[in-house]
Formats: C-alpha cells, sequence, structure tokens
C-alpha cells in the first residue's frame, strides 16, 4: 500500500467503546432488490456480501418500519417479526469478514409511494402534493394524525428490536433525504399548529425510543446512529442554522456517529451566515469531538478518500456510488493496485459490476449520476 493512503485503514473507537477497523462505510444505498413483500432476496445477500467485506461499518438500504412508509420498489423491510428470519442471513453476511453491520431504519413519509402503501394511503406531517421515486405524476399525501405520529415512533423502537434479535451491530436512524423524520424538521414539510410544529420533537422522540429498545434488548456495544440532510432548496426549508441546533441535539445523545447525506464532501452552503462554508467542516465543528462524523459525496478514487479524511476532517468516509461500480475498491487501496481501480460505468461490462439487475438497469438508465465509459 502506498503509505499515504495509511489514515484510510486507522482503527476508530466508537463513544460506546466499539472499535471500528477502518475508516470505509457502506453507504446505506437503495438497491430495489428486495422480495415484493420486502424480505431478503439471496440476489440482495449476494450484492451486499461483495460491499460489506472490506469497510469498517456496513449499512443496509433504508429499511421500511412500517407498511405506510414504504419509498421504493424492492425496499427491505424491518416491519414485521417475520422478517427477521431473511434478516439473520443479510447480518451474517454483512459481517462475514470483519464488518460491522448496520441497518437503517426509515420510513418515507410524503415520499411513500401509493402504488406500495395500504390502501394507496400516504402520510406526511401537513398535506403536501408532490413527486417521488421514479414517480412520473404527483401523489397527494395526507396530515398524519397526533395518534398516527405516536404509533410511527414506537414503530422505530419496534424495528430496532428487530434488527438487534436478527442478529446486527447497530441501526442507523434515517433523517434525511425529505423522509419523514427530516420532514418533520423542516418548515416546508412542517405546517402544523399542534405540539409537532416544533422542528426537532419528533427526531428528538424517534432518537429516544431507539435508545429505549437499544437498552431493553441489546448491550451496550450496540452501534445507533444518525443521518441528516443539512440543507434544503425549498424555501423555507431546513437551514445550516437549523441544522446547527440539530446536530447538538443529536451530540448531546447517547449515539455513536453522525452521517450526513451529501452528493459531494466538498459542498458549501447555499445561504445565511454561514454561506460559503464546507457544510461537513461547519458539522465537525459543531460536533466538537463528542461523537465522529460521517462523510459521502463524489468520492471515486483514493485521492477523494484521503481528502475527505485530511482536508474536510471527517473520521468516517462512506462510499456510495464507486463501491457499487467497484466492490474492490477499498482491497485495491489496500493491495497498491490503485490504477486497477474501476470508477467509471461500463453499460458492455459482461459482469454488469456485478450488481443486482434491477440496480444495473437503473444505472444504465441514468437513474444517478456518475461517471461513465459511453459518455
Amino acid at each position: 500500500m502506498n503509505n499515504k493512503y495509511e489514515p484510510l485503514f486507522n482503527s476508530f473507537t466508537l463513544p460506546n467503546g466499539v472499535e471500528i477497523r477502518n475508516r470505509f462505510v457502506l453507504a446505506p444505498l437503495t438497491h430495489v432488490s428486495s422480495n415484493e413483500d420486502g424480505t431478503i432476496s439471496n440476489q440482495e445477500i449476494l450484492y451486499i456480501e461483495k460491499r460489506s467485506k472490506d469497510v469498517g461499518i456496513a449499512i443496509n438500504a433504508a429499511s421500511n418500519i412500517n407498511d405506510v412508509g414504504k419509498a421504493f420498489p424492492g425496499q427491505p423491510s424491518v416491519a414485521y417479526d417475520s422478517d427477521i428470519e431473511g434478516l439473520k442471513e443479510l447480518a451474517k453476511a454483512m459481517k462475514k469478514n470483519g464488518a460491522k453491520a448496520l441497518v437503517q431504519i426509515h420510513h418515507g413519509g410524503a415520499q411513500a409511494l401509493p402504488n406500495l402503501t395500504p390502501k394507496g394511503d400516504v402520510v406526511a406531517p401537513s398535506p403536501i402534493t408532490l413527486k417521488s421515486f421514479g414517480q412520473q405524476e404527483p401523489h397527494d399525501a395526507r396530515e398524519m394524525t397526533g395518534d398516527e405520529i405516536e404509533q410511527t415512533i414506537k414503530d422505530f423502537g419496534k424495528a430496532t428490536r428487530r434488527v438487534i434479535e436478527a442478529g446486527f451491530d447497530g441501526v442507523e436512524i434515517h433523517g434525511a433525504n425529505h423522509y419523514l423524520i427530516h420532514q418533520f424538521v423542516s418548515p416546508y414539510y412542517n405546517r402544523r399548529n399542534d405540539i409537532w410544529a416544533d422542528n426537532y420533537k419528533f427526531p428528538n422522540a424517534v432518537i429516544d425510543e431507539v435508545v429505549k429498545a437499544k437498552k431493553t434488548y441489546a448491550d451496550d456495544d450496540f452501534i445507533i446512529g444518525y443521518r441528516l440532510s443539512p440543507e434544503e432548496a425549498e424555501s423555507p426549508g431546513i437551514s445550516m442554522e437549523m441544522t446547527e441546533q440539530l446536530v447538538n441535539l443529536i451530540s448531546n445523545k447517547p449515539l455513536d456517529y453522525i452521517h450526513v447525506s451529501l452528493m459531494d464532501v466538498n459542498s458549501v452552503t447555499r445561504e445565511g451566515k454561514y454561506k460559503g462554508k464546507n457544510r461537513l467542516k461547519l458539522i465537525h465543528q459543531w460536533i466538537n469531538g463528542r461523537m465522529p462524523l460521517i462523510g459521502i459525496g463524489s468520492v471515486f478514487t483514493p485521492q477523494d478518500a484521503l481528502n475527505a479524511i485530511d482536508e474536510v476532517g471527517v473520521e468516517f468516509i462512506a462510499l456510495g456510488r464507486e463501491i457499487l461500480l467497484d466492490y474492490d475498491f477499498i482491497s485495491k487501496i489496500k493491495d497498491g493496485r490503485e490504477d486497477e481501480i474501476i470508477n467509471e460505468f461500463d453499460p458492455k461490462r459482461a459482469d454488469n459490476h456485478e450488481l443486482p439487475p434491477n440496480l444495473w438497469k437503473q444505472f444504465n438508465a441514468g437513474f444517478y449520476p456518475l461517471p461513465r465509459k459511453d459518455k
């Protein structure tokens, strides 16, 4: 290995005392490859085992905590006890080579798809009409009742218990990417006039419920992380000033990391008093050593990963599109074979980049922005 890449392979100890073997994280990628009923498929296990083998932390795709929260075709479910058997096989595959295996627990909120939810019912903090995953036409979402909000919070706790019973090492609370928890934080989605109008009340309640499930069912070494999106284009939306408050709330909880969802680790704040400043550097500063920060976004080369650690200052770097293109990305760095890394999508590859068929189709159709060999 080239000595300059050694910082990527240093171990790190989380706040709960668990040692992570290196600084790489498998991002929770939407693979659209679970069975129709949300149970784990064989092709999903093969796919995730390859992508988990070299990382320190592996996070499975966003997994719906109840039926009304389902936002993707082929989305894994943690909504039922009957899901646990398949989840056990998934956990074994993800942990097989030494990674810590996590499940991202998720509710789509307004972004849930009517064709996947019971009776086409879609719920949100406030009524809204929007397009979601792959939709050509918008759909309506209705306002959740107080009882439904309380039940959803409990569902996050129940999902955590199932993840524990399945043998995973932790959960990541999905508070990013315009899904339900994010929606409660956002003034664009949350226009309520009851107690849930407080932008931080719902995420705070979900965190507390997940922590309670950990204390009831798991050991101290069970990992809990939180993913957030730091700024919205919508107006009025989440600002970096609001994100500062959210980061301080999370950092004072008994959690183990914050994971920031971005398309570019070097992205800068859009507006406000922090305009033009690197978002991840700001968040790292606000965390102030209370827990590690995972960054992600447009990391396609070893140097990109190193810059995220050395220059931006994150403790971990999550790999998304790149580890889909080349599941040997990390081992090639470790073995000094950087020149062999595949960092462009090639639709003519005979092995289809070892992607599940549905995910390969999305890549080929240009569903996600990424370097391509045919462009």
